[in-house]
């Protein structure tokens, strides 16, 4: 009975078009943040943070990225690795030439490079879909990987082909500390979340929802399906181009073309097909399953008393994703945010089974 919205009404357009119209969700959410805020950075140890908070939030801004391409924009794209590597491979550039730049614009510098990028691999969008834009966009995964390695101007000259992060420092303070990164990280992802989360429910993204559905119809009623696909290649690429930036500077300080490889844009895409498509809470399911799925296999069998080699648990990692891909589809296309809103809607109407 706790979670129901009765007596809660609104009285103006403005509480009725509140992105949490009812309080207990409003309640849950600053909770959730006062906890990732206040409390982790105190109980989590420095490994922890490094190893499981910090990836975990880059990969959901990540997977938030391909959600609004695919989810909300029914585009299949398999170049998410090869647009943050524009956005690491950008921010990079920025940083060495142009020194005294904060991270914070370094950061959105980066992701408009990556939403250009994305745009004019995007441009084929209006004449093929489907599959064969899925084979497009792995195109661009493949040419963006290989511009990497073979022109050595993006890495400045270097020998090795790896890019290593300057010093960075926002408002005088320097990101030394894993509690600072992840606190930074936090912030960038809560704001670009909260950012995105406006544009879904705007006309841009009824937009892209329109264009999902039924692209024809949505012409007929108004809709540019060019402006309409590029904007949501933009914004995905956007989002994945920071996201390449923070897997760069803040959590490896250091990174090589092939860390975004086609296994990367793999593991984004398996994200959002288990965490939910067209969700954004979604996005966050999916990072933090695969994110803890692998922890998991190499902590629990020990703990029964299995001895299981590290080969086996990649293996067992590669059948679960394929397993858990393939029942999501078949029950629940929807994901796991999917089924934590029929938990919502059955608290709302429980005990009465109407």
């Amino acid at each position: 009975m706790f979670y129901r919205e009765a007596g809660q009404y609104s009285t103006d357009y403005k509480q009725d078009q509140a992105i949490f119209p009812i309080r207990q969700d409003r309640i849950g959410v600053i909770l959730i943040l006062l906890l990732a805020v206040f409390a982790v950075p105190f109980v989590a140890s420095e490994y922890i943070i490094s190893s499981l908070m910090i990836p975990f939030l880059i990969l959901a801004l990540a997977a938030l990225g391909l959600n609004i391409l695919t989810g909300y924009a029914g585009q299949l794209s398999l170049g998410t690795g090869g647009f943050m590597a524009v956005g690491a491979f950008a921010a990079y550039k920025f940083a060495t030439a142009f020194t005294w730049m904060p991270i914070i614009p370094t950061l959105i510098l980066s992701g408009i490079v990556a939403a250009a990028v994305g745009i004019a691999f995007g441009i084929p969008s209006l004449r093929i879909k489907g599959f064969y834009l899925a084979v497009a966009t792995l195109a661009a995964q493949f040419f963006i990987e290989w511009l990497f390695i073979k022109v050595g101007w993006f890495t400045n000259y270097s020998p090795s082909g790896v890019i290593t992060a300057p010093q960075l420092s926002i408002f005088g303070f320097d990101l030394i500390s894993p509690v600072s990164k992840y606190l930074f990280t936090l912030g960038i992802v809560a704001v670009l979340a909260l950012a995105t989360k406006n544009i879904v429910r705007s006309h841009i993204g009824r937009g892209w929802m329109a264009i999902r559905d039924m692209d024809i119809a949505a012409e007929i009623v108004g809709f540019r399906p060019l402006q309409t696909k590029l904007s949501a290649f933009a914004v995905s690429s956007f989002l994945c181009g920071v996201a390449g930036a923070l897997w760069a500077f803040i959590h490896l300080g250091t990174v090589e073309p092939e860390a975004f490889g086609i296994n990367r844009s793999f593991s984004i895409l398996f994200m959002i097909i288990i965490g939910g498509l067209g969700s954004i809470l979604g996005a966050f399911i999916g990072a933090a399953f695969i994110t803890l799925l692998p922890i998991f296999l190499n902590n629990v069998p020990p703990m029964l008393g299995l001895d299981i080699g590290v080969e086996l648990v990649s293996h067992l990692e590669f059948m679960i994703f394929g397993i858990l891909i393939v029942f999501f589809l078949i029950v629940e296309p929807h994901g796991l945010a999917r089924l934590w809103t029929i938990g919502k809607d059955k608290l709302r109407s429980w005990p009465f089974p109407y």
